[in-house]
């Protein structure tokens, strides 16, 4: 008599090998790019620490102290513009970063993703671990720090457009606004721990809270290197499709024959598929800007990523000044700020996936988010729930829309049907758009430091403005996708007119 197989073997036996590897990439690029933004948070959380109130803490007795406002600081930043040295440093990561993600996309189509990761993460974590030496080694220094800032910056490159190209090469279009806003949590998920990691030690040693990082983000580089498949079709796995016809929208579709895509599946279509020719060369940087929808989601992101970054890299600060909060409690109350992005991000890829709108989505959330900011810089002093509430709410709305644009929105562009078979512009696309919002990024915290000499409101005015400006950006695109709709809802109403002409059948006839 043959046994029984055990409910666990069932259950494993049950699930597809595809859908096994598929689970494995996902989960284990999730954890790569955690680990990218854990190491790049730190700087943010030790900012409060460069740079305190010296005049409120107890010095040692064997200090002889010729500043007592300034003795607890650490030079370069114990000086009255300090904050713009703050600014200088965050843009010269910022900076290094936009300008090499433009070059790293290119380099992601022509390179093995899986040791253009391994060695960018191992690179990244020892620059990391160097600005943390910086501690221990008493260096003072600003020309230091901001040189491993630019190497850091440019080693962090290697990252986004690697990780998308392989994710887009697993997961086909449907539902991969809901896929890729799950998996794009490692963004707020790398943020929180990069800020408790750091916060355990700034009090302390702030040298640690980068070290720590940085070998984290090494030792996932080796993880990387033994584990990361590139494409389904190296293990013997079905490709995914990346084309539905239901889809016609300006920036993202074009009109085809029906695909029903299923993640590692094959489709299934009523009409004789097209023969596609399949291209090996890897697309220009100007072929990747002709994509429609390139440019105006690139643009939106330039904006779009100002504000976040702005957020990420002075959100602790603030709290410390302006909510007068110690510099533990503001790198733990900053992690709230990315709580929220990870609802965010997912709410935005559910809604775009039913509604087929991404731009619309976007600039949903970014008309709502504008007076958001403004009321969470009027009423985040009046209490703890107060300030938590707000952090989460402006966390849904800021980071939705960045997350959407980076992930699900890159993928369908560099899968555009446009394209005509060549499978090889997933990072080049993803690296002009994250480039183009990484100037953003290293505009917008540079800015902040300088404008909030004059007072933190003219910071906030500035984060709406750009808000504002990302959804007017958007707004051609808004448009079509509303063309779209109406389109669709003309026909479908046709459509039922077309079916009740004449006599009315019987119930039973049909």
């Amino acid at each position: 008599m043959k046994s029984s197989l055990a409910p666990g073997v069932r259950l494993i036996t049950s699930v597809s090998r595809d859908a096994w590897y598929q689970s494995f990439i996902f989960f284990l690029t999730y954890i790569i790019y955690t680990a990218y933004h854990l190491s790049r948070k730190p700087v943010s959380i030790v900012k409060s620490q460069l740079h305190r109130n010296c005049s409120n803490l107890l010095h040692p007795a064997d200090l002889n102290i010729t500043n007592n406002d300034n003795w607890c600081n650490w030079a370069p930043f114990d000086q009255d513009d300090y904050r713009t040295l703050f600014g200088v440093l965050d843009s010269s990561f910022l900076c290094s970063y936009a300008i090499g993600m433009y070059f790293s996309g290119m380099l992601a189509e022509r390179l093995p993703l899986r040791c253009y990761l391994s060695v960018g993460m191992l690179m990244s974590g020892l620059f990391t671990c160097l600005f943390g030496l910086g501690f221990y080694l008493d260096i003072h220094s600003l020309g230091y720090y901001a040189s491993v800032e630019v190497m850091n910056g440019l080693m962090q490159t290697t990252g986004w457009p690697a990780v998308v190209a392989c994710v887009g090469n697993w997961f086909g279009k449907g539902k991969r606004g809901f896929i890729m806003g799950v998996w794009n949590s490692h963004t707020s998920v790398g943020n929180i721990l990069g800020s408790l990691i750091a916060g355990a030690f700034v009090s302390s040693a702030w040298g640690m809270s980068f070290i720590v990082p940085g070998l984290i983000i090494a030792s996932t580089g080796i993880l990387c290197f033994f584990f990361l498949v590139e494409k389904p079709e190296d293990v013997d796995c079905t490709p995914p499709l990346h084309h539905e016809s239901s889809e016609t929208g300006p920036s993202l579709q074009t009109a085809s024959h029906t695909d029903k895509t299923s993640p590692c599946k094959g489709a299934i279509s009523t009409e004789p598929a097209e023969p596609v020719e399949e291209h090996t060369e890897a697309i220009s940087f100007c072929g990747a800007l002709r994509i429609p929808g390139v440019v105006e989601f690139s643009l939106c992101l330039f904006f779009t990523k100002l504000v976040c970054y702005t957020f990420l890299y002075w959100l602790p600060f603030y709290l410390s000044h302006a909510a007068h909060l110690d510099a533990e409690e503001a790198g733990y109350m900053s992690t709230l700020f990315d709580a929220g992005g990870i609802v965010g991000g997912i709410t935005a890829g559910l809604v775009s996936d039913y509604t087929g709108g991404r731009a619309t989505t976007c600039c949903v959330m970014l008309l709502t988010a504008a007076p958001m900011l403004f009321l969470y810089n009027h009423i985040q002093q009046m209490s703890h729930a107060a300030t938590i509430g707000m952090l989460l709410l402006c966390g849904v709305l800021v980071n939705g829309p960045f997350a959407l644009i980076t992930t699900a929105v890159a993928a369908d562009l560099g899968t555009h049907e446009s394209l005509r078979g060549n499978s090889r512009a997933l990072s080049t696309v993803a690296a002009i758009i994250d480039a183009t919002g990484s100037v953003g990024a290293a505009l917008g915290p540079l800015l902040a430091g300088v404008i909030s000499e004059t007072g933190w409101n003219n910071v906030f005015y500035m984060l709406i403005t750009s808000d504002l400006l990302a959804c007017l950006l958007l707004s051609r695109l808004v448009y079509k996708e509303a063309q779209g709709w109406c389109g669709l809802a003309s026909r479908t109403r046709g459509d039922k007119n077309r079916i009740h002409r004449g006599p009315p059948a019987h119930p039973l006839s049909q």
